[in-house]
């Protein structure tokens, strides 16, 4: 598994699950075009992005290019890659027939095609030494320990939490982990959930 610097943008869950089995980062769903809509989503892109960097990853198919190029005039050019697939036709195993284009999206290609897509995008990929340099991340047994989640009041904490840092409030407990783990140092951040 290649432990990658950036953030990886997708556009939904399943392209999320394929990448989430080949790579450790923070890989974050556009919804498709709801990216269009949710001022939120788009704030968060930019913090994450100041912070460590994203890499686009849409599907080769007109939409996937019309939310790549949203996302680019969004988003500051310095701060991001764009990784590309190339046009495979086909259809992915969990659809009945194959998309309006006849292309195979991110969820769709071979494991080596997105491990080399990330590659040529110019993926920081992060060596054995740093690795270890680095707190380790959030746990959901973190969350439970500071009252964030699976108590009477968790929802409350969490959302006076997101406030307080300024991100979605829509975030679930599971997608609030590589999140806060990607924008704040790991002692810290348990210290201001305590003291909520």
């Amino acid at each position: 598994m290649l432990k990658i610097k950036e953030a990886i943008v997708v556009e939904g869950r399943y392209d999320k699950n394929k990448l989430a089995q080949l790579v450790d980062t923070v890989i974050l769903e556009t919804s498709g075009f709801g990216i269009f809509k949710d001022k939120e989503q788009l704030a968060l892109l930019r913090r994450i992005g100041e912070k460590r960097g994203l890499i686009l990853l849409t599907d080769s198919d007109g939409a996937g290019f019309v939310i790549r190029n949203h996302l680019k005039g969004a988003l500051p050019p310095d701060q991001v890659k764009h990784a590309y697939i190339p046009d495979c036709f086909g259809k992915e195993r969990r659809k009945r027939k194959p998309g309006k284009e006849g292309k195979l999206g991110v969820e769709g290609m071979e494991p080596s095609v997105l491990l080399q897509a990330l590659r040529r995008a110019g993926a920081t990929i992060l060596d054995e030494e740093e690795e270890r340099e680095e707190s380790p991340p959030l746990t959901k047994a973190d969350l439970f320990a500071c009252g964030l989640s699976g108590g009477e009041g968790s929802r409350e904490k969490r959302q006076a939490l997101l406030k307080k840092l300024g991100l979605p409030a829509h975030l679930s407990p599971n997608a609030m982990l590589p999140v806060l783990s990607a924008l704040y140092d790991r002692e810290s951040l348990l210290e201001e959930m305590k003291k909520l």
